[in-house]
């Protein structure tokens, strides 16, 4: 673990966060006071620095404007009824980060910079966490490259940071769901278990064009076939199909390996219920809700945490639910915040306590 001094702390004057209000935050508009900034080069991390939150200078030749070396993570952290806070599950995260930074040929943040450094700045930002039901302080860390050279290779020189901001609900109501046929996400091959910046740019088209029909995002289909699910824009799917809940695995390396997707298995196991991790095709989806057995459709994101789905269209047919009737979701949800929140057990070890 890196000791305090080796750390270059500089804090702020005056805290912003007397200008700003915590209740009903939008997601990603206000950001904390400080952030953390570490650089690579000649193949090793220089003293991390946690600074007042600040424009970087960058050269328009940096690497990453050009050739998309970048990565991000999605992390959140709480607050329970006396005030302590703590941060939901950051080693999965620090393990995804890697496995991103490994697929995209970028270096491996070390744990005493990624963790120690994440925890060194709630810390100091502890202030920021919104004391108040649903809301979070959402942790961002993200790598670039910063090579000053146009060239297209790995770069030697890369920027890590961790930036902070207050949130509230990302999806305030159910969603509307539109199932991509024309656009695809990732192939297997590809790059699409890496939370990498270019995943998200490629998404947009889709989305958009679902915004235009009222849709608020995508399911994506495989590459090859487009017959089988893999994830929603930004979320994992599950599907309650008569005694079972199903979601897409993760074994052809095409869909993001979620934190929240791994703990909404864990807890619908606690719950005692059959959960699948296979293929699931858009048919036999149709073929459940016609036959009355598909029961409930839901999202699991870091932002999104759980989302309730009332409405997936494909092709011509559409599907429709009655969110208020649904009971698996909820309680998955009420579960995971009580967890969160600090007002039931964490048997699994999932909060670090900052």
């Amino acid at each position: 673990m890196i000791a305090e001094a080796d750390f270059n702390i500089t804090k702020v004057k005056q805290s912003k966060l007397q200008d700003i209000s915590l209740h009903n935050v939008p997601f990603g508009k206000y950001f904390s006071d400080h952030m953390l900034e570490v650089d690579y080069e000649n193949g090793e991390w220089k003293t991390p620095s946690i600074k007042p939150y600040q424009a970087l200078s960058l050269d328009p030749s940096l690497a990453s404007l050009h050739y998309g070396q970048a990565i991000f993570e999605g992390i959140k952290a709480y607050k329970d009824a006396n005030g302590n806070a703590a941060i939901f599950r950051p080693y999965d995260n620090f393990k995804r980060f890697n496995l991103s930074a490994q697929r995209m040929e970028m270096p491996v943040v070390p744990e005493e910079i990624f963790i120690e450094g994440m925890r060194k700045l709630i810390e100091i930002e502890k202030d920021w966490i919104p004391a108040e039901p649903n809301h979070s302080l959402y942790i961002r860390p993200f790598m670039f490259s910063t090579d000053e050279a146009i060239g297209v290779r790995p770069s030697d020189k890369y920027k890590f940071l961790i930036i902070l901001s207050p949130t509230g609900p990302y999806y305030a109501k159910p969603m509307r769901i539109y199932v991509e046929e024309k656009y695809v996400r990732s192939v297997k091959g590809g790059y699409g278990n890496a939370k990498a910046a270019g995943n998200y740019a490629g998404s947009l088209k889709a989305s958009s064009e679902a915004n235009k029909k009222g849709y608020d995002q995508v399911l994506w289909m495989d590459a090859f076939e487009h017959k089988y699910v893999e994830e929603c824009g930004t979320m994992n799917a599950f599907f309650v199909i008569g005694d079972k809940i199903i979601t897409p695995d993760l074994n052809e390396g095409t869909i993001l390996a979620g934190v929240t997707r791994d703990s909404t298995i864990a807890i619908l196991k606690d719950m005692g219920h059959i959960v699948e991790e296979r293929k699931l095709s858009i048919e036999e989806i149709m073929d459940a809700y016609k036959a009355g057995t598909l029961k409930e459709i839901f999202g699991t994101g870091t932002a999104a945490t759980i989302s309730l789905i009332k409405e997936l269209k494909y092709k011509d047919f559409v599907m429709t639910f009655d969110v208020e009737k649904w009971t698996i979701a909820p309680e998955v949800k009420v579960k995971m915040d009580a967890i969160k929140y600090g007002e039931a057990p964490d048997t699994h070890n999932w909060m670090f306590k900052v």
